[in-house]
């Protein structure tokens, strides 16, 4: 099988207004970088609006581009992973479907790459047009505090918008894990791994696919998939607690025996809440792994692609491919079947 130079992984999700131009700007920067020697991947998330005819119709007109159909919306983090698994190229260029990563800049990365002599040239946003004061806030705050609760470095400031080599491709690829935080998994395999600085643009078209839940879905995957500090912090509580119980102690027993009044409800329900509050937070926070562990448990495939337009060359390892059956004649359909004649009107009917 040839493998070609270059692979182009596009998750989509309701994003027909700027599907052309897309392909347009992508097709270029991929034939500046390599000539024809590339693959385009469009990865439709289940979209509700036309994306789906519209990248039937233009890989009608490209060989170079994939169109892969999931049978249902799964995900950023899945239709990425489905991507990433069918692709075939010597090296992978991770790019979303909203052009506020601009794909002309391959070049430099694949230069950057080569100069030294790297796996994963990541890049790094030093400005970030277009999105609001609230989500650039708390962007920072999330990944400061990943760094310093993860095992594992994960550099700051960062998306899915990176190149990888083939070698470490098939590394994240043996990760099998369902609730997937694809730069943390990056950043987890090692290999030479350098930033590339560059100013993310606004959206181009359309509207975000991460809003306030998703965002919130999605910071806890990266918490609980690289993280035990939650679990920790439950430890970390009841030493405290204890330590106040202790100091607690000392004050009514002081209070005992120099007969002094001891104040009883508020004290005692401020206590009560506290100590219930800091529970349930726990108890949350277990829940969170123990779901996380029972979702593993049932090993199913990652994503499941119900039709591929376009020449497709990767196998899928971490999903499930649906192969269309050929449609059946009448005459299949009738075969075998025992045909009993219904009796013209009026006519006497067989018993």
């Amino acid at each position: 099988m040839h493998r070609p130079a270059l692979s182009i992984v596009v998750p989509c999700y309701n994003e027909a207004a700027c599907l052309d131009i897309l392909h347009a700007r992508v097709s270029a920067a991929a034939r500046a970088a390599v000539g024809e020697d590339f693959e385009i991947l469009f990865v439709n998330d289940g979209s509700r609006d036309e994306s789906w005819p519209a990248m039937q119709r233009i890989a009608a007109t490209d060989p170079h581009l994939v169109a892969i159909n999931l049978s249902r919306n799964h995900g950023h983090q899945l239709a990425l992973t489905a991507g990433l698994d069918l692709c075939a190229g010597e090296q992978i260029l991770i790019i979303d479907a909203d052009l506020q990563d601009p794909p002309e800049l391959l070049t430099d990365m694949r230069t950057a790459m080569a100069e030294q002599q790297a796996d994963v040239v990541y890049a790094v946003r030093r400005k970030r047009e277009g999105e609001s004061i609230f989500k650039k806030a708390t962007a920072a705050i999330f990944y400061r505090m990943l760094d310093r609760i993860t095992d594992t470095p994960i550099p700051l400031d960062t998306g899915d918008f990176r190149l990888m080599s083939r070698r470490a491709l098939d590394a994240f690829l043996s990760l099998p894990e369902q609730a997937r935080f694809i730069r943390g998994m990056v950043a987890w395999i090692g290999f030479r791994q350098v930033p590339f600085v560059y100013d993310r643009a606004e959206r181009l078209a359309g509207e975000t696919k991460y809003p306030l839940g998703k965002m919130v879905r999605f910071a806890l995957d990266a918490v609980t998939g690289f993280s035990t500090a939650p679990l920790r912090f439950a430890s970390h509580v009841g030493l405290a607690l204890t330590g106040a119980s202790l100091l607690l102690f000392v004050y009514i027993a002081v209070g005992f025996l120099t007969g002094s009044a001891v104040q009883g409800w508020t004290s005692t329900m401020l206590v009560v809440v506290l100590l219930g509050a800091v529970q349930m937070f726990v108890l949350g926070m277990i829940g969170e792994y123990l779901g996380r562990l029972y979702v593993e448990s049932k090993r199913r495939p990652l994503y499941l692609v119900a039709d591929i337009a376009g020449p497709v060359q990767g196998k899928a390892m971490l999903g499930y491919r649906a192969e269309m059956a050929a449609p059946a004649s009448r005459a299949d359909f009738v075969e075998g079947m025992s045909i009993t004649p219904i009796p013209a009107e009026g006519a006497p009917k067989g018993e």
